[in-house]
């Protein structure tokens, strides 16, 4: 049985319209993660001997992943966050944790869970002490997508120092019940409102030492520490792609689309589109070959690529905005609100300092060249 592509893409209509009525309250797309739980999005991630389809934990399944996400994302950039997050922990659990953790992640899966990755500390970031109860935390984590609906976070934490003095990071499952303590996120969000997301403290919890996954240093190894940047891609992708199209459709119902100005933004927006597919795609092939390609060779063209989508993103919101004018910014528009969630989701740290790694790193070797018919 081959998945629901087709249900998922029929469906982008009713993620949207759940998306543009949530905003304003910045609601939780409650109905749209329930009827993607239906269709199988997030089993899908889940390896093939668990009942899932390897999309992101098994290297045939990248191809997949990505048009998966790319679908979600122009139905819902917000909810595209969310289900991305919940495959990056199931990505990562199949890597480094055990058989038997990557089971009891299955289990949950089937019966409804939904998992999160949050990685960005608090104004007190989270640490973990070992106690004769368990692990001990304190401190917590910003920015952390479906704060009040993640069934299990899979979240970093400093360990203490290692031989040398450096500061080490552990990985650790931690089970998130009703009685979580969340904060709205700091200073309120105007893009991407209807992630959920929120500021977490994990002050007080224990975690028993089989909710650690993986050793110290794993979230930070690369390549996957930076190849992993490719899934955010593809939801972004959905995004610019779906903008694209409704610059398209509300120009020719103004019956502007004939006027040779904005043809060509048309026709740049699809370039850029375009673009954006072309190295989601080269990112996502190279990421799903580590066996083939040197982790320097990984971590470049991923990096590479997500710039060249937020250049890609950033160019065809100001087409929209250039071609629809001050309709563009009125909020009963569509338009307004994904320009305003694509705009959030682009903002990637370090952007600077990734381009110039990536330079470095080839200027003088060649890009990798991925099995285009992978």
């Amino acid at each position: 049985m081959t998945f629901p592509f087709d249900a998922l893409t029929a469906c982008r209509a009713e993620l949207e319209e759940e998306a543009t009525v949530n905003d304003a309250q910045a609601a939780f797309p409650t109905g749209g993660l329930d009827r993607l739980r239906q269709l199988g999005v997030l089993a899908a991630p889940l390896p093939q001997t668990l009942g899932g389809r390897g999309f992101g934990t098994e290297p045939h399944g990248a191809a997949s992943l990505l048009h998966m996400l790319r679908l979600v994302g122009q139905g819902s950039l917000a909810l595209g966050r969310v289900v991305e997050g919940h495959v990056n922990a199931i990505r990562l659990i199949a890597l480094y944790g055990t058989p038997e953790q990557l089971a009891h992640v299955g289990a949950e899966v089937h019966e409804g869970a939904l998992y999160g990755l949050w990685v960005t500390d608090d104004v007190t970031p989270l640490r973990m002490e070992q106690t004769p109860r368990g692990i001990t935390l304190h401190g917590g984590k910003a920015f952390a997508s479906g704060a009040r609906q993640v069934t299990r976070a899979l979240v970093t934490a400093r360990a203490g120092q290692d031989g040398t003095g450096r500061d080490t990071t552990r990985m650790l499952l931690v089970a998130l019940g009703k009685d979580r303590a969340i904060h709205n996120a700091s200073g309120g969000l105007t893009g991407m409102r209807g992630a959920g997301t929120g500021q977490c403290d994990f002050t007080g919890m224990t975690v028993l030492p089989a909710g650690l996954v993986g050793q110290a240093g794993d979230y930070l190894r690369q390549p996957e520490f930076s190849a992993g940047a490719w899934r955010g891609m593809a939801v972004a992708l959905g995004g610019i792609e779906r903008l694209t199209a409704l610059l398209r459709s509300q120009l020719a119902a103004r019956d502007r689309a004939g006027s040779p100005a904005q043809q060509a933004r048309i026709g740049l927006a699809l370039i850029a589109g375009e673009t954006a597919l072309l190295w989601t795609r080269r990112a996502a092939l190279v990421a799903s070959s580590q066996d083939r390609f040197d982790s320097g060779d990984i971590s470049g063209t991923v990096n590479l690529a997500r710039l060249a989508v937020e250049r890609a993103g950033l160019e065809v919101i100001e087409l929209v905005e250039r071609g629809l004018g001050l309709s563009a910014f009125v909020r009963d528009n569509v338009v307004e609100r994904i320009i305003r969630d694509l705009s959030t989701y682009l903002r990637q740290p370090a952007p600077d300092e990734t381009l110039c790694e990536a330079a470095a790193w080839f200027t003088r070797r060649n890009l990798p060249q991925p099995d285009v018919h992978a």
